[in-house]
């Protein structure tokens, strides 16, 4: 099947995960369109991340289905290395850069663009390197380029390059781990500025964000995960800032109510 022909990136049916006798995920029914920013929210412990954890090869499912641009995954290849061979990217808080390695090298660590020597085409990784800078992340007259070392960079330039790195590498799914955590202001709008770039390239991404605020700015649906299931699939229209933050909160009085009772 050709990319022009699927519905969605990735669709999950009656996803379960447990741990022992915990259960992780119930009945995960979620499905992420092309070019659509979804933003996943829910309280610490709501299974955030072990959703993204098997939507990206790391944990197995205890059982149901997942597909991927429409075509169902055997879970017995699935992995790592096969959902980053599909094109699944994953930008973490604290993406691994190379502090004093400047950032052409950053951009290509591990997938180096070599000559029919063998050898690795230095001139060719700067000249890439400075087009995603000024081209897809708009770093133009800042001073920044591909010579730069991370160590220059502030945080939410940091996260920039390597949002830019994953849409490079052709990445159709960008998943957003909480990029604006523990960034200043001014940081946090340039990290905004980058994953509308996402969309802007016609790239779908998972934003999962605990700030109400930029997550409410930016994606196009809110799906709310409670104790390892879904229990919303909002669109910010319907529900502003100030509601959704009500909402959260009658589900966490709901929680505590159920464990005191």
């Amino acid at each position: 099947m050709s990319d022009r022909a699927y519905e969605h990136i990735v669709r999950a049916e009656k996803l379960c995960v447990s741990f022992g006798k915990v259960r992780a995920l119930t009945d995960i029914d979620l499905a992420i369109g092309r070019n659509e920013i979804v933003g996943l929210i829910g309280d610490n412990g709501a299974g955030k991340s072990t959703l993204i954890k098997t939507l990206t090869g790391v944990i197995p499912p205890s059982s149901g289905r997942l597909f991927i641009r429409d075509q169902a995954v055997d879970w017995n290849n699935f992995s790592v290395r096969r959902a980053h061979d599909l094109r699944f990217e994953t930008v973490y808080q604290e993406k691994s850069l190379g502090e004093k390695q400047p950032l052409w090298r950053n951009f290509f660590v591990g997938r180096q663009i070599v000559n029919r020597f063998g050898f690795i085409n230095v001139r060719e990784e700067r000249r890439i390197a400075n087009e995603i800078l000024q081209r897809q992340l708009g770093f133009r007259g800042v001073g920044i380029d591909a010579e730069s070392t991370v160590s220059k960079l502030s945080g939410g330039e940091r996260q920039g390059i390597a949002i830019g790195r994953a849409m490079h590498f052709d990445a159709d799914l960008i998943i957003l781990d909480e990029p604006t955590t523990a960034l200043a202001i001014k940081e946090v709008q340039k990290v905004l500025d980058f994953v509308r770039r996402i969309k802007e390239s016609g790239r779908a991404a998972i934003y999962i964000e605990h700030n109400l605020a930029h997550v409410h700015a930016l994606a196009d649906r809110l799906v709310v995960l409670d104790r390892g299931r879904i229990v919303a699939n909002i669109r910010p229209a319907e529900m502003d800032l100030e509601e959704l933050t009500r909402f959260l909160i009658g589900l966490q009085q709901t929680k505590h109510a159920g464990v005191a009772a």
